[in-house]
């Protein structure tokens, strides 16, 4: 007769080789039925660019549809609980941001906790922004606008893909450096701010260089200096910012494909080659270029060191400039 130390050891060895073999079962079939990219932002701006790609690209690869749901709004945390809460199974994911990988420490009354709640998959790229102002603003440089800015502290309003985007901490680090005044006008994503932008209803912010260029090529927008500390191939006549008199200025949006907490590291491992497969792929290079971005990929472990490295930069930021939103 076995001992009762001995039939609860086997009991729990044989609870643990059932779940390692369903485990392993769900990773052999994934996937079994389609996906959802969550984006977090409006139609038309780069976060919406980003999440189609992946699913034109991991559609055939799965043979499976893959398909993206934009849930713009609170700074894309009505995404991000969505994905967070969903069944942690691989099927929903969200094309993150600056937002859910690093800076949320503006947020006291979140729904869910990003960096908690969240893991992401896998890194997509980087990318550059710009500085771009309405054409009636009269200023010709980021030296000139600061000075304009100082001048009028909280006249001029800046818009942005709300609250902790990559358009929104890139314009309040110009803040703190600057040591200027700028009102914050949130919107669902970036392409309706630019719309507002152009049309004179806001008179600053910043956006990707790629979607900027063409309203900067039109003269519908003034570029005044990108954010990254090399000149963008899509505006090679636009001086860094950090050029600019702003040594100590560098805001390098960045973007994931991230999951629940809880899905299996199997599942995750799996999207994380198979995304870094096409991120890579020679095939894409061209469409990165139009769009700006410097391709990333890699593994989960890469992603969540980045995550780290950037959370600390942007935490120290927020709480410098005592952001806060609620």
């Amino acid at each position: 007769m076995l001992k009762k130390n001995a039939v609860t050891t086997w009991v729990v060895l044989e609870l643990f080789t059932v779940a390692s073999l369903s485990a392993q079962a769900q990773v052999a079939t994934y996937p079994a039925k389609p996906i959802r990219i969550i984006c977090p932002a409006a139609p038309g701006g780069i976060s919406d660019l980003l999440s189609r790609i992946a699913a034109q690209q991991l559609t055939p690869l799965y043979n499976q549809q893959v398909i993206v749901e934009n849930r713009p709004g609170s700074g894309g945390h009505l995404a991000g609980d969505l994905v967070a809460k969903a069944a942690p199974d691989g099927y929903t994911l969200i094309q993150a941001t600056i937002g859910h990988n690093a800076a949320y420490a503006m947020y006291s009354k979140l729904t869910y906790d990003p960096g908690r709640d969240l893991q992401p998959i896998v890194l997509l790229g980087e990318s550059q922004g710009v500085l771009v102002v309405h054409p009636s603003v009269p200023v010709k440089n980021v030296q000139e606008f600061i000075a304009l800015a100082k001048a009028r502290p909280g006249e001029l309003n800046y818009g942005s893909a709300g609250a902790g985007t990559a358009i929104h901490m890139a314009t309040e680090l110009f803040k703190w450096i600057a040591n200027v005044n700028l009102a914050h006008i949130p919107y669902k994503g970036s392409a309706p701010a630019m719309i507002d932008l152009i049309g004179g209803n806001i008179q600053v912010m910043f956006e990707n260089v790629a979607s900027a260029t063409p309203y900067v090529k039109s003269a519908k927008v003034r570029a005044l200096g990108v954010t990254g500390r090399s000149r963008a191939s899509n505006l090679p006549d636009i001086a860094p910012i950090a050029e600019s008199g702003l040594p100590d200025y560098e805001a390098v949006p960045y973007y994931t494909l991230s999951t629940s907490s809880k899905v299996p590291a199997d599942i995750v491992r799996k999207l994380a080659a198979d995304v870094d497969t096409f991120v890579r792929s020679p095939n894409l290079q061209q469409r990165w270029n139009e769009l700006g971005i410097t391709p990333l990929g890699g593994t989960a472990e890469a992603a969540v060191k980045r995550n780290a490295v950037e959370t600390a930069k942007w935490s120290k930021v927020i709480k410098a400039a005592a952001i806060r939103v609620d």
